[in-house]
């Protein structure tokens, strides 16, 4: 599949955003297999725009007044500040950067850092709390706002449970083992736990060798130093990860942007590294480094991976595939990108992925072949962290082996297709509501848009006050125009569930008025399968 000339980008489509309802309707060829890739990202209203802005602006000059009120004591300030005699050091705060956060952010403040006191699973339990301050601070009530549908967590498979045979196995192990390790890897830290965990890893994702790291974002930000340095190129695209940022920065790489899932901007971008090489020297760089995400988390599209591998080796590149949302989320198997296209996972060079979506653990993992054993001595997170602690290893290997129906069940199976009919059902229901979303049909990460800043905060706590609860996201996060709330779909959720969720969503939509699509029902662009699933559809 990868000698094929799958079609660029521009020719038939030139933009990612088509007319005013932009839907991407092309045909991905994977040997005899032909899928649809529809991905849907309507424009911005131009009404909408200008009042966002101007919202924005607002904000901006009242949060200047409020400034000025500060800096004369008449109104209290809380945020951190130096003391007067060290005026004349070097300022520890930022004061202009610390802006958006002290006159924005913080009127909104009560939307996160909500503390759960249940299993974060379908449903959960909030502690209800309460400020007086305009959220400087809370105080709890005492009171505990019970069975939520939780439509935030990375909760994909529903393996974020306390009972079952995932949390049987954990009891067990926690038993036998205890919870902590108090040592490295190499050293008196490598139980036959993790052994056994990084073979059932491999093993799951079809590759020659695994390696496990405690925490999901050092596991880009301090592996891809070890994989390109100076003299290497990184072309990274425009909405990958904060942690995949990160470690391209420390790696000491040129970092190259190219535009979200555009291949002729990638193309440019190879073909220019080829032609001239390395700035002032123009020798050839020593390594390529293309890094892309499987499911991008705020927008919820997908990777054009049969594109990306064709391009890597036309130009004999590397690639580095973070399916952090992606891995057990995607595919009939639930492995990932890779599977959704049906490709070789040979042909992606780095595989890295997290255990802490469709798992319910933490951690992340890199996968491939003839370099594992290399990372396993020059990665800073496997020399210098800590294992990872016999309960979590203990979670990956039995959720990963239910998956594979090495249990002797089709409980895993059936997750995995029931999060597909889930994401298609949930996805298809909003725009017919005539909410504008992002992403791809498939992708059980759903972004819904709410533009105005006002309008973040309302729609959370609006959905709070109906037991449902979301996440809402805003600048810097997002572009400054496109707040948005992010829901997470899982497996878990039954039927009933979201269509309870979708009568209250529809319900706020009219309230605050987010129902902006001018396309209110759109033609069936579903694939075959999508026909069986949840055909009794009413308003």
């Amino acid at each position: 599949s990868a000698n094929l000339n799958f079609p660029k980008r521009g020719n038939d489509i030139p933009n990612t955003k088509l007319f005013q309802l932009n839907i991407i309707e092309e045909s991905v060829f994977i040997g005899c297999l032909v899928r649809p890739f529809i991905e849907s990202f309507e424009e911005t209203p131009m009404l909408v725009a200008v009042l966002t802005y101007m919202g924005y602006g607002i904000l901006t000059i009242f949060g200047y007044f409020r400034d000025y009120l500060r800096h004369w004591k008449i109104e209290k300030c809380y945020i951190a500040t130096e003391k007067e005699e060290q005026k004349d050091f070097v300022p520890l705060y930022q004061d202009f950067e610390n802006f958006y956060t002290r006159n924005l952010y913080m009127r909104i403040r009560d939307n996160w850092n909500r503390p759960i006191c249940s299993v974060p699973g379908a449903k959960m339990d909030l502690l209800e709390r309460e400020s007086h301050d305009y959220n400087w601070t809370f105080k709890y009530t005492g009171r505990v706002v019970q069975d939520v549908i939780n439509l935030g967590s990375y909760n994909y498979l529903g393996f974020a449970e306390n009972t079952g045979p995932c949390a049987d196995s954990v009891a067990e192990v926690t038993m036998k083992y205890g919870v902590g390790v108090a040592s490295t890897r190499q050293e008196t830290g490598n139980l036959d736990r993790h052994e056994e965990m990084e073979k059932v890893v491999a093993r799951f994702l079809g590759v020659e060798s695994a390696m496990a790291f405690g925490m999901g974002f050092a596991t880009n930000s301090m592996n891809i130093p070890a994989l390109a340095g100076k003299g290497c190129l990184i072309l990274s695209d425009e909405l990958n990860h904060a942690s995949l940022v990160l470690g391209a920065r420390l790696s000491g790489s040129t970092i190259r942007v190219f535009k979200h899932n555009n291949m002729q901007s990638l193309e440019k971008l190879l073909s220019e590294a080829i032609v001239h090489g390395q700035p002032r020297t123009h020798r050839p760089w020593k390594k390529i480094l293309i890094v892309v995400e499987g499911i991008y988390s705020m927008e919820g599209s997908i990777v054009r991976l049969p594109e990306v591998i064709a391009l890597k080796k036309r130009y004999q590149a590397y690639l580095y595939l973070d399916e952090a949302h992606s891995i057990g989320a995607l595919g009939p198997r639930g492995r990932g990108v890779v599977d959704y296209f049906g490709l070789d996972t040979s042909d992606v060079d780095v595989m890295m992925g997290t255990f802490t979506k469709s798992f319910g653990a933490a951690g992340g993992y890199i996968a491939g072949k003839r370099l594992i054993e290399y990372l396993r001595c020059n990665s800073h997170s496997a020399v210098y962290a800590t294992s990872m602690s016999p309960p979590v290893v203990e979670q990956i290997i039995t959720s990963m082996k239910c998956i594979m129906g090495e249990d002797g069940t089709t409980i895993g199976r059936d997750r995995v297709r029931q999060l597909a009919d889930n994401t298609v059902y949930f996805r298809k229901r909003l725009r017919e509501m005539g909410f504008i979303t992002y992403g791809n049909n498939d992708s059980p990460v759903v972004p819904m848009m709410l533009y105005m800043p006002a309008k973040i905060g309302a729609f959370g706590r609006e959905m709070l006050k109906r037991n449902i609860g979301v996440v809402v996201v805003g600048f810097p996060a997002t572009p400054i125009i496109e707040s948005r709330a992010r829901f997470c779909i899982s497996a878990a959720h039954t039927k009933d569930m979201l269509d309870r969720a979708l009568s209250v969503i529809s319900e706020v939509g009219d309230l605050l008025q987010l129902k902006y699509s001018r396309h209110r029902k759109l033609p069936s662009l579903l694939r075959h399968l999508d026909n069986d699933v949840y055909e009794d559809i009413d308003d």
